[in-house]
């Protein structure tokens, strides 16, 4: 990605965050992926890391309409995705998804059981979650021009733990410096 997008990424996002009351804190752990695919209007998400903890995780995380997070899954991570804001598009999956088509499964949506067929699209609104299991894979977009999305989950190790369905997904973009630095991603800090 070039620099000047991880710019304009991060102030959209500082933006909505803060037109809609989401204050961050001093120091924001900002992330930033394209998946490696080059092209973040169509798989890009935006994460500010809140909690790294080694029992549990909490993310809150900006796309634009458009931009997915390709189906994946984790094989220790249990967590909740939430609608902090706006509208979201859950798709879920109960295994591998050209190994489940059709397959019926249960997932608790804000709490409560809903039957769902693998590959079912699941809207929350703001406020609403989806609890998703180790090997559930899932997918996720705004469905509203802007979405503020929340992650709380166990341990996260997104080295060693995201498991895409496209093996030509990469976690963290590679960056193009054509304007000076405003944030430092986290994969940049940790080099």
């Amino acid at each position: 990605m070039k620099r000047s997008e991880i710019n304009y990424l991060i102030r959209s996002a500082e933006h909505c965050y803060q037109a809609h009351g989401w204050a961050l804190p001093p120091n924001p752990r900002w992330d930033l992926t394209d998946f490696g695919l080059g092209d973040w209007r169509r798989s890009g998400l935006v994460l500010v890391n809140l909690a790294e903890e080694p029992e549990y995780c909490e993310k809150l995380m900006y796309a634009q309409k458009g931009m997915t997070t390709p189906a994946h899954t984790h094989r220790q991570k249990k967590e909740d995705i939430i609608c902090r804001w706006g509208q979201l598009a859950v798709q879920v999956w109960s295994g591998f998804p050209k190994e489940t088509e059709g397959v019926e499964f249960s997932i608790p949506v804000n709490h409560e059981p809903r039957k769902c067929v693998s590959g079912e699209v699941i809207t929350l609104e703001a406020g609403s979650r989806v609890t998703l299991f180790p090997g559930i894979y899932h997918a996720f977009y705004p469905l509203s021009e802007e979405c503020i999305i929340g992650e709380v989950s166990t341990a996260n190790d997104d080295l060693h733990d995201n498991f895409f369905v496209d093996p030509n997904i990469g976690r963290y973009p590679g960056i193009e410096e054509d304007e000076p630095v405003t944030v430092r991603l986290v994969s940049e800090q940790s080099k």
